[in-house]
């Protein structure tokens, strides 16, 4: 099992004409998945790598079926662009556009209160469910089958816990960067509820860094109501405080959101936290051990020594 997308998974890419959405439609395209249309306003009727165009989602919806939309849509159009989608009543909305105004967020979040529809992103890299499905920019080929479920504000750290995992021969049941915007659809909460829930899923790696407090009210809610085993790492030790750090979020502010705090409060809430990227992967195995999972988590019958 995985959660969100699967091989069924069918897409649309809004803003498919531009240079990174036909690039990363190519890419998706190769891994196999089901791209079935992309949108560009007064473009219907082309192709782009086999993939028809239309001019508005409700004519890709009811023309295609999909269940599934990725945006990669400029900042200043990026929030119309959720909403269309969302009053389509589509399951999944997937925002890779970086840079959208903080206040134009807020109007997406209010405007999602009661509706059917779950936002990843915005600024994130996507979701994948490996050998199944990939919607964004994450490089599939580092991606493994397996049954850890990974959850990150950060896409290059998701890579980097990604790639040590597959390097040693576990895999991955899905892979979800949520994005690291102060606004944005869906938190760590709302993807460790459905890694909980998931048969196929073992064990969660949960990435956060400075800024906010989205990591300390995820610790308390592993500690109250997770049954698997979870691994965490902060970034931004090192963080000035009021200093942005990469991501819009990534601020501390009043003395809150430290990289510190989050550490001390995930590890209270019983979460073995990695001290550097690097030992990602070494901290899951030893959790793992723990919890007499390792050997259910290895694909192929091999784990190969970090």
């Amino acid at each position: 099992m995985s959660i969100l997308v699967n091989k069924d998974t069918k897409v649309i890419v809004q803003g498919i004409t531009g240079s990174a959405g036909s690039y990363h439609t190519q890419k998706m395209v190769e891994y196999g998945t089901k791209i079935v249309g992309g949108i560009t306003p007064g473009r219907s009727g082309i192709k782009i790598h086999s993939v028809p165009i239309f001019d508005t989602i409700s004519e890709a919806i009811r023309n295609t079926n999909a269940n599934v939309s990725v945006i990669f849509v400029p900042p200043a159009f990026a929030s119309d662009a959720i909403m269309e989608a969302v009053d389509e009543e589509i399951d999944l909305v997937i925002c890779i556009t970086e840079g959208i105004p903080v206040l134009d967020m807020v109007k997406v979040k209010r405007y999602l209160e009661g509706k059917k529809t779950i936002l990843i992103g915005p600024n994130c890299p996507g979701v994948i469910t490996p050998e199944e499905c990939k919607i964004g920019i994450m490089p599939g080929y580092i991606h493994k089958k397996g049954h850890v479920g990974v959850i990150s504000r950060s896409g290059t750290l998701t890579y980097e816990a990604v790639y040590q995992l597959s390097q040693v021969g576990i895999g991955q049941s899905t892979v979800i960067g949520i994005g690291g915007d102060p606004v944005k659809g869906t938190n760590f909460i709302d993807v460790l509820k459905r890694f909980n829930e998931d048969k196929e899923t073992y064990a969660v790696i949960m990435i956060g860094e400075i800024g906010g407090t989205d990591e300390e009210k995820a610790a308390k809610w592993v500690k109250m109501n997770m049954w698997k085993p979870v691994v965490g790492f902060i970034g931004g030790m090192t963080a000035p405080p009021g200093k942005r750090m990469g991501h819009a979020g990534a601020i501390i502010s009043d003395g809150k959101g430290t990289a510190s705090e989050k550490i001390k409060t995930m590890q209270k809430c019983g979460i073995k936290v990695a001290e550097t990227p690097a030992v990602i992967g070494k901290t899951l195995i030893s959790v793992l051990k723990e919890n007499d999972l390792l050997e259910s988590c290895i694909i192929h019958n091999k784990l190969i020594d970090l």
